[in-house]
């Protein structure tokens, strides 16, 4: 089949109404952290079960259109057997893989950091596609402070995006590009509103540049918000309003959706936001989610490590994504959060 043909299936796919993604693409030091907060050790064998068992909730496809896996995930397997990108399938949802290899300092600029893992992306994307991988996800990092993010971590982390992405579709997997702004600190939500434009204003320009198909790509920014220590923090409509004006004035119509990372909400927060900014529809592209955290804390905190909680780690699960496909509509409310918990 047509490369061209096969990412606008991609996107179109990821992109349904009602639907979002869920990032299961946590690194092992990550999810480490994830099962400490719940007791439970994390090997090999418990991070399979644990993603597995997620993975085959009933139903969950009603809601999640598709699923970002860590690269040990797309390699193993369910206790009957089945892979794990194809029990994503029978669900109806696109699998797809985190390709970044994680964060270090950037050179000459104190406070900065840089993604890794360009050198040899494509053929690991070769062995991905072989896996049953059908797009992929790329972290940037940027950390607000008076002195970050510099110009050089702006221009450099844009650089390493588009070049990620270009490789990604050169190779036929649709690219979601993600930008983090982070939470910390305790700015604004002004100078949010500035480092998110600033930064989103120079990944699109590095894109062009690297000839990449704005059609079949996909962007996963943070909401603009203040910093989790900042003394005024903002209601949804406040976050909605600021997030929508900076995407208008940088990230062209041509992009098919934009999927939000959670970035340090609650769960409940990543919701109500969502649902704000869905409620100032319409607008070019598709707002939707790429949660990680955002939808799998409830599932975590019911599992705990014990198979006997399956059901209710599955439940806690759905009924999260089910919530999120409401704010996708702008149809959420408060009040869902207890009417059938």
């Amino acid at each position: 089949m047509n490369t061209q043909v096969t990412l606008q299936q991609t996107v179109d796919a990821l992109v349904q109404k009602g639907k979002g993604i869920l990032a299961a693409d946590e690194s092992n030091p990550t999810m480490a952290k994830r099962f400490q907060a719940i007791g439970v050790e994390s090997t090999e064998e418990q991070r399979r079960s644990y993603r597995s068992l997620i993975l085959a909730t009933p139903g969950l496809g009603e809601f999640i259109s598709g699923v970002i896996l860590f690269e040990e995930t797309l390699g193993q397997c369910a206790d009957d057997g089945t892979p794990l990108p194809e029990l994503a399938r029978r669900q109806g949802m696109v699998p797809g893989v985190k390709v970044d290899r994680g964060k270090v300092p950037l050179a000459n600029a104190p406070g900065d950091e840089i993604t890794q893992g360009l050198d040899g992306l494509q053929q690991r994307l070769e062995e991905y596609k072989t896996r049953g991988a059908r797009f992929a996800k790329w972290r940037d990092v940027y950390h607000i402070s008076t002195s970050t993010p510099s110009r050089l971590a702006i221009e450099a982390n844009a650089e390493v995006l588009a070049r990620y992405a270009a490789i990604c579709q050169h190779q036929g997997l649709a690219p979601i590009v993600e930008p983090e702004v982070l939470i910390d600190g305790d700015h604004g939500i002004e100078r949010g509103a500035q480092v998110s434009e600033a930064v989103l204003h120079a990944v699109f320009h590095a894109l062009h540049r690297h000839r990449v198909v704005l059609e079949h790509m996909l962007l996963k920014p943070s909401m603009v918000t203040p910093g989790k220590a900042c003394t005024q923090q903002a209601a949804p409509e406040e976050v909605a309003a600021q997030t929508v004006a900076v995407l208008r004035r940088v990230v062209p119509a041509a992009v098919p959706g934009i999927v939000f990372l959670s970035g340090g909400q609650t769960p409940q927060e990543a919701t109500a936001n969502l649902d704000a900014l869905n409620r100032l529809s319409p607008q070019p592209w598709e707002l939707s989610f790429s949660y990680g955290r955002a939808l799998q804390e409830p599932a975590l905190q019911a599992w705990r490590g014990d198979p006997a909680n399956a059901a209710d780690t599955q439940t806690a699960l759905y009924r999260r994504a089910k919530l999120n496909g409401a704010a996708r509509a702008g149809q959420y409310r408060s009040s869902m959060e207890t009417a059938d918990a």
